[in-house]
């Protein structure tokens, strides 16, 4: 009999895709009102935004110089899947665009919806024993090496780029990109916990 506790094949399959589903349609969101978020991602849309390449191509490129330490530091297992996930929301993104059109009528509206439906992506990536690459797992590495709380690597990061939003988009987009970024961060806090979801 299996061990109920574990996600099967499929079922990481159907979350991993779902997820990367829903983490698309959010940048689509984000990007069709100007807004920018937090770790790899944003760091990705912001290159989009100053070089006209689309986001996918620039979100799967930046990820790529990281699977090497998510390999050794986490295993093949979550490498695995990060890139999966990964190359999912890559070209994903890359086809929605052409499928579905959004213009938010105010930033506010995209960036709750960016968060909601992001967080939702999200929490089905990391459920799955995935991530979004990048960032985290810098911050992962420094946190078991060097004793750093990988949280507060990953909002130093978040700090800089958006000081660097601050530099090329107005000011007004930046803010309402912070309510996104929040949003989303509340619903991983609240809702991605040890000590409730034991699946893994």
């Amino acid at each position: 009999m299996a061990d109920p506790i574990r996600h099967t094949p499929f079922e990481d399959a159907q979350g991993l895709i779902f997820g990367a589903a829903m983490c698309a349609f959010g940048v689509l969101i984000l990007t069709g009102a100007g807004l920018v978020t937090g770790q790899t991602a944003g760091a990705a849309v912001l290159i989009s935004y100053l070089t006209g390449y689309s986001f996918g191509v620039v979100f799967f490129v930046i990820n790529l110089p990281f699977y090497a330490l998510a390999w050794v530091r986490l295993g093949p297992a979550f490498t695995l899947k990060t890139f999966l996930s990964v190359a999912l929301i890559s070209g994903f993104s890359m086809v929605v665009g052409d499928l579905v059109s959004i213009a938010p009528e105010h930033p506010a509206v995209a960036a709750v919806l960016f968060g909601m439906v992001s967080g939702a992506g999200l929490l089905a990536i990391f459920r799955h024993r995935a991530s979004l690459g990048g960032v985290g797992i810098v911050a992962y590495d420094l946190q078991e090496r060097l004793g750093w709380r990988a949280g507060w690597v990953q909002l130093g990061f978040d700090l800089v780029l958006f000081a660097c939003a601050a530099l090329i988009l107005p000011l007004d987009l930046v803010l309402w990109s912070l309510l996104g970024a929040a949003i989303l961060n509340a619903i991983i806090g609240i809702n991605h916990r040890r000590d409730r979801y034991v699946g893994t």
